[in-house]
């Protein structure tokens, strides 16, 4: 091999492994699994009827960057919000069916005080789970199953 084809080569080797490191420097590590814990109950009454809030907070929120919070007017809106944040948060039930749901979420710090309500005179499921939706990677990521009694 020639002193120019081993230049060539090695100037070929050089960029794939540059490419390589500036690509594993911007991916983005994975959404750990959200840890979501119940932290009370709270009567409330709207519209003339009795409501029972479940609120919970994710455990390990800290483990989340805010940039997944933050405001993303490129991805489709949230009803008319159309500054709607990169990452959704969903409650569900054990049968898939939603329970509520958090498109605005500003920061990690935001989930603390997650919630859904139920009629009080409604049972509430014995678990609930969240789902985070990272809507820019499409990216999902499922909690632990919550008790709903404290």
């Amino acid at each position: 091999m020639t002193s120019r084809t081993k230049a060539a080569v090695l100037s070929v080797v050089l960029f794939v492994a540059v490419t390589a490191l500036a690509t594993l420097a911007t991916a983005q590590a994975p959404m750990p699994k959200p840890v979501l814990v119940l932290k009370q109950l709270v009567p409330l009454n709207t519209g003339g009827k009795q409501f029972t809030r479940y609120v919970y907070f994710v455990a390990n929120a800290g483990a989340y960057p805010n940039t997944l919070f933050a405001a993303a007017p490129k991805l489709p809106p949230c009803g008319l919000n159309a500054n709607a944040s990169r990452t959704w948060v969903d409650f569900f039930d054990k049968g898939g069916k939603r329970l509520n749901g958090f498109c605005a979420l500003g920061n990690n710090q935001d989930l603390d005080g997650i919630w859904f309500a139920l009629e009080s005179n409604v049972i509430p499921p014995s678990y609930v789970h969240i789902e985070m939706t990272d809507r820019q990677t499409k990216t999902k990521v499922k909690s632990n199953d919550a008790d709903t009694t404290p």
